[in-house]
């Protein structure tokens, strides 16, 4: 009777157990498949790349021949001016209609500017000096025009350089995010499936401690133990009962945080699948720290930030600065009352224009500024310099840590190995009468210890294996180097 009871309990318990037979199951790869494509953090990230990407080629866009096209279907003035030349006041009446045709080309090289504008109109006028006399006349006009900056720094390269900078720091953001997210995925896969291991040892020891009260309760129905024995055993049961419980709970939450990284709904059933089979990387230190100098995101980002640094110091260079421009412009201008003689004797029309803007003081401002940009970039330069000191130190504090946990490792096998061989021996003992129940609980714990402290050890080293993945970005369990994708 009591052990049907005691059947139907572990039978309540393990329905109380997340039922991962029914889900299928899920791999660490798997997991960071739906992080990349469902993490708020990852999706943002997209969004800032694309932004970046958008504002480049929208950049790149309008470097090309612009087309412009302006109609004017109708247009009318009356207007009483005064005319000097007679000392009189006039009333003008015009009529127009026209439209103007113009193609802009950006010179990026020189940071010109060539332009070529084409303008047709018809005209009617009037005047009340003339009387009733109206006067009808078509006028075209075709220039080509352009303006070169002088004495100045290129505005256009240095903007397209900028928006080149900006995509790729987006793009080394994004990828930096990934591997955080891979992080984050990974570290919580391995805490659900500790948790899940520890709701495991937990059931395992409850059977433990229900078959250990099975045991004593014969002994003491057949007068071999006494009863104190078999309350001690009961007690036993029920501190595992409560462990069980615990683990549960723990093993639930840390299921909710995993789903939320994923971006799952919390109803749905999740089972994690891990391979935590012993396996034992060697890493060549100065190969990881050549690596990770060569290609760590932070440090080119850092570079990008000295080159923005030096951009802004050519930009406060030209504040009030000696600089100059020349326009060149060459047309030909048609007016005849005939539209079909509108060409036939043009008026050329040539230009140059040269124009000089010479500052003259400004208090000592942009002495100010030149110095305030200069002292920026030399913290960019140092800035760049530290990280790149960071990451040889992280590195190498990574390696350290990973080469001390094969040793926490091959300590953990031993400790389980021992306590499993000592349990044996004990619970040995405990049929025979020759141990307590509270003796043979103390064994029974610390096998579950060092189980789970044997799946920490395991952990902690795929662990410590990511990180130095990340910092070196180099992947020594595939040994292939970590590719970003956009």
């Amino acid at each position: 009777m009591m052990f049907r009871s005691c059947c139907r309990l572990i039978g309540t318990l393990a329905i109380l157990l997340p039922q991962l037979s029914n889900a299928g199951p899920l791999s660490l790869e798997g997991a960071l498949e739906l992080a990349f494509e469902r993490s708020p953090t990852m999706r943002s990230a997209g969004h800032s790349l694309e932004i970046s990407r958008r504002n480049l080629q929208a950049q790149r866009a309008s470097l090309r021949s612009r087309f412009a096209l302006t109609l004017t279907p109708y247009e009318t003035t009356r207007d009483r001016v005064f005319n000097p030349l007679v000392s009189a006041y006039n009333t003008q009446e015009q009529t127009n209609l026209g439209g103007a045709f113009t193609v802009l080309q950006p010179i990026v090289r020189t940071d010109g500017t060539l332009s070529i504008v084409e303008n047709f109109a018809w005209r009617e006028a009037a005047s009340s000096f003339t009387g009733s006399v109206r006067e009808q006349n078509y006028r075209n006009s075709l220039f080509l025009r352009y303006t070169q900056p002088l004495f100045t720094y290129n505005r256009t390269r240095l903007q397209l350089e900028e928006l080149e900078l900006a995509l790729e720091n987006a793009q080394l953001n994004y990828a930096m995010q990934k591997l955080q997210i891979e992080s984050q995925v990974t570290r919580l896969f391995y805490n659900l499936y500790q948790s899940r291991e520890s709701a495991r040892i937990a059931q395992e020891e409850l059977s433990n401690a229900t078959s250990s009260y099975e045991i004593i309760q014969s002994k003491v129905e057949a007068g071999i133990s006494a009863r104190e024995e078999l309350f001690q055993a009961d007690l036993n049961r029920a501190n595992r009962r409560a462990t069980l419980f615990s683990a549960q709970l723990q093993y639930e939450n840390s299921l909710d945080e995993f789903k939320l990284l994923l971006g799952q709904e919390l109803d749905v059933d999740i089972d994690v699948q891990a391979d935590l089979r012993k396996q034992l990387i060697n890493v060549d230190l100065d190969r990881a720290i050549g690596h990770g100098l060569q290609n760590r995101m932070e440090l080119r980002q850092a570079d990008i930030g000295v080159r923005n640094a030096m951009n802004n110091l050519v930009r406060t260079e030209a504040q009030n600065e000696f600089k100059g421009s020349v326009d060149l412009t060459y047309g030909l201008t048609g007016t005849d009352r005939d539209l079909g003689d509108l060409i036939n004797s043009p008026t050329r029309n040539q230009g140059i224009s040269l124009q000089l803007t010479v500052p003259l003081f400004d208090w000592g401002a942009k002495k100010h500024q030149m110095a305030a940009s200069r002292e920026q970039v030399a913290r960019s330069q140092l800035q760049s310099e530290d990280e790149r000191n960071r990451v040889r130190l992280g590195i190498r504090q990574a390696h350290r840590e990973l080469q001390n946990q094969r040793l926490q490792i091959e300590i953990a096998e031993k400790n389980v190995a021992n306590a499993r061989r000592t349990y044996a021996i004990n619970l040995e003992r405990y049929r025979n009468g020759d141990l307590s129940s509270k003796d043979i609980e103390f064994y029974q714990t610390q096998l579950s210890r060092e189980q789970l402290n044997e799946v920490g050890a395991l952990i902690s080293y795929q662990i410590l294996l990511l990180d130095l993945k990340i910092r070196a970005l180099y992947d020594f369990v595939r040994d292939e180097p970590v590719m970003a994708s956009f």
